[in-house]
C-alpha cells in the first residue's frame, strides 16, 4: 500500500511518501519521499509560533513541497497540456478549500498540470497541534481526496510520535526500513514543545494516558528559561550547548525538582521555570560561565524528573520496552540519561529496551504519520469521511 502522508500540526510543513506492507506485527515500510519544510527562522525573531502566521507559510509551501515529493518518489507526471477543470470540479473544490482561500489558485494548477499519482491512501494530521496549521493541511487532503477519489486516514500526531523511534537509523534491509522489535506493554515518554505525556502501550494503536504536564510542555519549558537568559528560539538546542560546558565547572546553583515524589505520573515545570527567573534576579553579574551553570542545573532537574516518572510508569506495569518521542527526544544528555537507566543491573535483568528516534524524526515530521497512519488503518479498517474530517487541536491519544 502506497500512502501519502502530511503534517502541518504547528511549524514544519511535511510530505512523505512511503510504501507500507505486512501485519501490524511485522510491518515494512519503505520511504520513497520525504519532504520538510521549517519555519523555525520566521517565528525565531518572535521567540515562537504564530499560529495565523504558521498557516500562512503552510498555504504557501504545501502545494511546491507536494510536487517535491512527487519527484522525489518518481510519481510525477506532467500532462502534455492542462486538463482544465469543468464548472463542477471548479465549485467543489472552491468549497472545499474555502478556508484557505490562498491555496485554491495554486491547487486549481497543480491538479489541471500534472496526472494523477500512483498513491492508495492519504494520511493527515487531525490533531492535536495549532487549529489554523491543523486546517491546512486537512483541507488539502480533502481536496486531494474529493479530485483524486482517494481514501483519507486521520491520523494523531501523538500516534507519529510513539512510532518514531520504529525505525533504526541508517538500517535498510531488502529495500525496507530496518525495524526496532517492540515488546509489549512499553511506556512511551513524549517531549516537545507542546507535549509531556506518560503514555502506557499496550499494543499499536492501543494507548492510555498515564501521565502528563499540569502546566508547561517540557519543550515550552526549555524555550522559555533560554528566553530569560537572552538566548536565541528554539531555546532547547541553546540551553544543551551551554549545560555541556557547565557539566565541567563547580555547581553554584540548586533548582526544585517539581513533583519528583508524587505518587501520580503527572509534570510540572511552571514551578521550575519561576525558581530559575529568580535565580537570574538574584545574581549581579549574569556572565557567560553563570549562564553555563544554570543550563546545566536546569537540564539536570529536568532529566532527574522524567526519568524518575517514567521509570515508576515501566516499574508499575512491568514494561519491556522505553520509547522516546518529540523534539526534546533529541537532547542528548536526556537520551544518555535514559541510556544509563536501561543499562543498570536490574533494567539488563529485565531485559528493557529503549528506543528513541532519529534526530529528524523527533521533530515533526511526515513520516512517522504515515507509519502511524498505516497502523491505524490496518487496525480500525475505517477511512474518513471528507465531510467530517476536522481539526482538533486538543485530540487526546488514546
Amino acid at each position: 500500500m502506497r500512502i501519502l502522508s502530511i503534517e502541518t500540526s504547528c511549524d514544519e510543513t511535511a510530505i512523505s511518501i512511503i510504501d507500507a506492507s505486512g501485519n501490524i506485527k511485522k510491518p515494512k515500510f519503505s520511504i520513497l519521499a520525504d519532504a520538510v519544510a521549517s519555519q523555525i527562522s520566521i517565528h525565531a525573531q518572535y521567540g515562537g509560533v504564530f499560529p495565523m502566521m504558521a498557516k500562512r507559510e503552510h498555504s504557501k509551501n504545501i502545494v511546491p513541497l507536494f510536487k517535491k515529493s512527487l519527484s522525489q518518489a518518481k510519481l510525477l507526471i506532467h500532462f502534455k497540456k492542462s486538463s482544465p477543470l469543468t464548472e463542477k470540479q471548479e465549485k467543489e473544490i472552491r468549497k472545499i478549500l474555502d478556508r484557505e482561500q490562498e491555496l485554491i489558485e495554486p491547487f486549481i494548477e497543480l491538479v489541471t498540470t500534472i496526472k494523477k499519482p500512483k498513491v492508495n491512501a492519504i494520511a493527515v494530521t487531525e490533531g492535536p497541534g495549532l487549529e489554523p496549521a491543523l486546517w491546512v493541511g486537512i483541507n488539502f487532503a480533502k481536496a486531494l481526496s474529493h479530485f483524486w477519489k482517494l481514501p483519507v486516514i486521520p491520523t494523531n500526531h501523538m500516534e507519529g510520535h510513539i512510532v518514531s523511534g520504529l525505525i533504526i537509523d541508517g538500517a535498510i534491509e531488502n529495500g525496507s526500513q530496518k525495524l526496532n522489535k517492540i515488546e509489549f506493554p512499553a511506556i512511551a515518554l513524549l517531549i516537545s514543545g507542546g507535549h509531556t505525556q506518560i503514555v502506557l502501550v499496550k499494543d499499536f494503536m492501543q494507548y492510555k494516558i498515564m501521565g502528563e504536564t499540569r502546566d508547561d510542555a517540557v519543550g515550552e519549558a526549555f524555550d522559555k528559561v533560554a528566553r530569560m537568559m537572552g538566548l536565541p528560539y528554539p531555546g532547547g538546542p541553546e540551553i544543551s550547548r551551554l549545560a555541556k560546558e557547565g557539566r565541567v565547572l563547580p555547581s553554584t546553583f540548586t533548582l526544585p525538582r517539581p513533583m519528583l515524589h508524587t505518587p501520580d505520573y503527572d509534570f510540572s515545570f511552571s514551578g521550575l521555570k519561576t525558581a530559575v527567573l529568580y535565580t537570574i534576579q538574584k545574581i549581579k553579574t549574569f556572565d557567560h560561565e553563570t549562564k553555563c551553570r544554570i543550563a546545566c542545573e536546569f537540564e539536570n532537574a529536568v532529566t532527574e524528573v522524567l526519568i524518575k516518572k517514567t521509570a515508576k510508569a515501566v516499574e508499575k506495569y512491568k514494561a519491556k520496552t522505553i520509547l522516546l518521542g518529540g523534539g526534546v527526544a533529541s537532547n542528548n544528555f536526556i537520551k544518555q540519561k535514559f541510556g544509563e537507566l536501561v543499562d543498570s543491573e536490574s533494567y539488563k535483568e529485565k531485559k528493557v529496551k529503549l528506543y528513541f528516534p532519529r534526530k529528524d524524526l523527533s521533530t515533526d515530521n511526515a513520516i512517522m504519520i504515515a507509519m502511524a497512519g498505516y497502523f491505524r488503518l490496518y487496525r480500525t479498517k475505517k477511512r474518513a469521511s471528507i465531510k467530517n474530517l476536522k481539526a482538533k487541536g486538543n485530540l487526546k491519544v488514546g
